[in-house]
């Protein structure tokens, strides 16, 4: 998954009654607080990554529908293109509608939307579940990240919020795994795991005490999936007069994110299928295979945050090991190699999603930051939504879904180049 990057500061949009906005939140309750909103935050990785490694047993049990190639994967992604039509303009639902209304009903909603398709038996009902599921995702990960924002504040609160998106990439692992366990009784039975948000928002209901509003303040927007930061809502902060949005260079990056995030979700999305098409069959076999990569993008996301190199520096190095991981697995000839070139790639795309976030947050003003962070997320998750597309694509071109990897090796491999040139021409221009 998307690696974890700490969050810029922002002022608190509220304070609670047993928590005074400057001073830090402690005691039962607060620990409490803390772990519901973070396993609210974890439900939209679940249902991100759940069914990776039941997509195979799902084209086979839908193989007379037509279309199919496209559609099974299209049901591990389709809830990103909800989010990413919903990520600029979550915010402003959020604060109209009021946090922990709506925090509760989405949650109480993502079983029902989750679970269906336990009872659907058309695979285009089923795709359109998945996009409710994305819809009720974009609510509860901009509610929980919200009431952050509400019950924390200063330092505290860019703890918690970096806390929040290092939950969801380590939850992404375990999350792989219970899949392909679950996978084994059936491709349906992941679905069941959806059903624990039951618990959860009579949990919210009980224990989250109600903000109260103390002022003209900020609020975050909402929060991508493991890797991507929060910041004001675009909404909240006035735009000075005579200036405007840098539409022009966050253009650029928000393009190069599209092409990063398909480098980086078709790793995720077509591994089962990879490793099926070697003789694994085995759903827990191929979540372990899947939960190795996403570790390597935890690990990823680690060396990010320790190394601590401009994005400038980093982009030509992770989109070549991007694109060596894809020729490592176009090449390989076994799983065990084909699961290594996996891990490579994921551990490049571990650096380089947050590289590309702090590359567009640097183009914005305090004022733009929103609005940017929002424009961003939706480019990520285009991104993510289109990969199987490509593949497909690219695999009706040249014949192999391997094949198809090798082509985007290719595609990485001129990315790194031009972004190596970029880099060269832009250090005289800085050094004058």
């Amino acid at each position: 998954m998307p690696a974890p990057v700490p969050p810029p500061p922002s002022p608190p949009l509220a304070a609670v009654e047993d928590a005074p906005s400057e001073q830090p939140v402690s005691g039962a309750g607060h620990r409490l607080r803390l772990t519901l909103l973070m396993a609210g935050s974890c439900l939209p990785i679940l249902g991100a990554v759940l069914i990776a490694p039941v997509l195979p047993r799902m084209r086979d049990h839908f193989a007379g529908t037509p279309g199919v190639e496209a559609l099974v994967p299209l049901a591990l992604t389709i809830p990103a293109l909800s989010l990413a039509l919903l990520a600029p303009f979550a915010g402003i639902v959020v604060d109209r509608l009021g946090r922990k209304r709506l925090l509760v009903i989405a949650t109480a909603l993502y079983a029902v939307v989750g679970t269906s398709p336990l009872w659907l038996d058309s695979l285009g009902a089923i795709v359109a579940g998945r996009a409710l599921v994305g819809v009720v995702e974009a609510a509860i990960m901009t509610c929980c990240t919200t009431l952050i924002g509400d019950y924390y504040s200063g330092r505290q609160r860019d703890r918690y919020l970096a806390l929040q998106t290092m939950c969801a990439s380590i939850s992404a692992t375990a999350f792989f795994v219970l899949g392909g366990a679950a996978g084994s009784a059936g491709w349906r039975t992941p679905f069941w795991a959806y059903a624990v948000s039951l618990l959860l928002a009579p949990a919210m209901a009980a224990f989250l005490p109600r903000p109260r509003s103390t002022g003209n303040t900020t609020a975050p927007s909402p929060v991508a999936p493991a890797g991507t930061t929060t910041a004001p809502s675009p909404a909240a902060l006035p735009e000075p007069a005579g200036r405007s949005f840098p539409w022009r260079p966050l253009a650029g990056t928000c393009a190069l994110t599209v092409f990063g995030a398909v480098l980086f979700y078709t790793v995720q999305v077509e591994m089962a299928f990879l490793l099926d098409d070697m003789g694994v069959t085995d759903p827990g076999m191929i979540g372990l295979a899947i939960a190795a990569s996403s570790l390597a993008t935890v690990i990823g996301a680690v060396v990010f945050t320790r190394l601590g190199r401009t994005p400038d520096a980093w982009l030509p190095v992770v989109f070549a090991l991007c694109a060596l991981g894809f020729a490592v697995i176009w090449l390989a000839p076994g799983p065990v190699v084909l699961t290594v070139g996996a891990m490579i790639n994921c551990f490049g795309g571990g650096i380089m999603l947050p590289s590309l976030l702090t590359l567009a947050l640097s183009k914005l003003d305090c004022a733009d930051r929103g609005r940017g962070t929002g424009l961003w997320t939706g480019s990520f998750f285009i991104g993510q939504f289109i990969c199987p597309l490509v593949v497909l694509a690219l695999t009706s071109a040249v014949g192999s879904l391997t094949g198809a990897l090798g082509v985007l090796a290719l595609a990485g491999s001129v990315g790194a180049a031009a972004l190596g040139l970029a880099g060269r021409r832009r250090v005289p221009l800085t050094a004058s």
